[in-house]
């Protein structure tokens, strides 16, 4: 049973998460969340701990930020669009049990400043050094970092703030890096990205 509670979207969403694990849910009902969900979720966060795991797209993004706004110190999971994509829809409610059980083995922590950094930190020049800003691909390239590293996809602007808030080492980045560099010569013999 995980100890934390899992924050969801919806109904489908609760049984993906139960045919992975064991763990409850509070399901915020899509974007529009109520008063009422959001104080269910501090008082989940306050007795068990939250783990925020919505949908890998622009609503779900939304919805994440509204909670961690609402309630800061969550842990998150996150899925890969391709992971979560059922012919044209996008949903946590469409990953297979082992997608959801390898999020929920990767999460991360929103750093609340209690913490010391496990080494130096991501910069903006880190990012555009790495091509993940001002570049061609650069959102092909934030979206292969962002599935490495277990934060998800972002633009530029939310990616950096993404690596500030989980603590994403320099180290950690230059490996995920080095990951996305070998993938794109590997394919570099097809299709260019």
């Amino acid at each position: 049973m995980i100890k934390e509670i899992i924050v969801v979207e919806g109904k489908d969403d609760t049984t993906a998460i139960k045919r992975a694990v064991e763990a409850d849910t509070i399901e915020t009902g899509g974007s529009a969340i109520g008063e009422a969900v959001l104080k269910r979720i501090e008082l989940a966060k306050e007795r068990r701990g939250v783990i925020i795991f919505t949908d890998p797209d622009h609503a779900g993004e939304r919805i994440r930020k509204i909670v961690a706004s609402r309630v800061p110190g969550c842990k998150h999971a996150f899925l890969s669009q391709e992971e979560a994509l059922y012919k044209s829809d996008i949903g946590v409610e469409n990953a297979s049990p082992e997608a959801i059980r390898r999020a929920l083995s990767k999460l991360r922590t929103e750093f609340d400043g209690t913490v010391a950094a496990s080494g130096p930190a991501v910069t903006w020049n880190d990012l555009m050094a790495a091509g993940l800003i001002v570049h061609p691909d650069a959102a092909w390239r934030r979206l292969t970092m962002g599935n490495l590293l277990g934060i998800g996809y972002a633009n530029g602007k939310q990616f950096y703030k993404r690596c500030t808030m989980f603590q994403i080492s320099l180290d950690e980045f230059q490996e995920a890096y080095a990951v996305m560099e070998q993938k794109k010569s590997d394919t570099a013999g097809g299709e260019s990205k």
